[in-house]
């Protein structure tokens, strides 16, 4: 394609369409990974959806094939090498092919650095960061054999910003940052782009604590600029447009859905 290339299928809603693409999902059972896998799959992409969860991950399923597409659970802890060695051969035995990993299971452990045991952060960095490079490791090997392919790093504003009681979570969202740069250099010129995502609080049953806390809840409305919370479905179209052409010149960037936050 010439830099002056403008054929009107480059510059229409193919950029944004996945039809006949290959996504894996993980952390899918709930969240904001359920909503991410349902809106790839009205993009029009097939799913392999994995968490720990297998009944929520059944129902999520049914979900997708009532769009028309197809998708299969793979329950999967993603802590394992061989695991996620295992996820990617599934999703290509029974999809057919693999074009996009969406790496988003997660966990954390609010506590001060001084309170946090040693075993409950290495809990966090072992899911949120290992598991990551797990996942990343297996799909990447196929991406790069074939000539393409998209990573999706689900990060957070606490990469960039501090608060108290995150020691282990903001550790590993800053290392996911620096983890999808490294990756996107070197799997750039295999035609493989690696970026990241970093929501704020979206309203999901996981925050619901957090947004049932009045104090919590006001800190972070007042926090933002917007003066309120994401709504999962705001993150529908950055994951899009990640997972699909219209950022094939986009690698190793992390992208904020915050609200604002990080404009302060």
């Amino acid at each position: 394609m010439s830099a002056n290339d403008d054929r009107p299928e480059l510059l229409g809603t193919q950029l944004f369409d996945l039809t006949g693409r290959v996504a894996i999902m993980t952390g899918a059972g709930r969240g904001l990974g359920r909503t991410m896998a349902l809106a790839l799959a009205a993009a029009g992409a097939d799913l392999a959806l994995a968490s720990r969860t297998k009944p929520e991950l059944e129902s999520l399923v049914e979900e997708i094939k009532a769009l028309g597409r197809r998708a299969i659970a793979v329950p999967t802890d993603i802590t394992s090498p061989e695991a996620c060695e295992a996820l990617v051969a599934a999703a290509v035995e029974r999809l057919g092919r693999l074009d996009i990993l969406v790496n988003n299971a997660g966990t954390n452990v609010r506590k001060s650095a001084l309170e946090i045991t040693p075993d409950e952060y290495d809990f966090v960095i072992q899911t949120n960061l290992k598991g990551y490079f797990n996942g990343a490791r297996a799909a990447g090997r196929r991406f790069v054999e074939q000539g393409s392919g998209k990573v999706i790093n689900i990060s957070s504003i606490l990469g960039s910003v501090a608060l108290p009681n995150q020691a282990a979570y903001a550790s590993s969202k800053g290392a996911i940052d620096q983890l999808t740069k490294v990756l996107a250099i070197e799997w750039a010129t295999a035609n493989v782009q690696v970026n990241g995502l970093a929501p704020t609080y979206f309203e999901t049953d996981l925050t619901r604590p957090l947004y049932d806390d009045p104090e919590r809840k006001a800190f972070i409305e007042e926090r933002t600029p917007m003066g309120r919370w994401g709504q999962p479905h705001e993150l529908a179209g950055a994951v899009i447009f990640l997972a699909g052409d219209a950022s094939n010149f986009v690698t190793g960037q992390t992208i904020l859905v915050d609200g604002g936050w990080t404009a302060w």
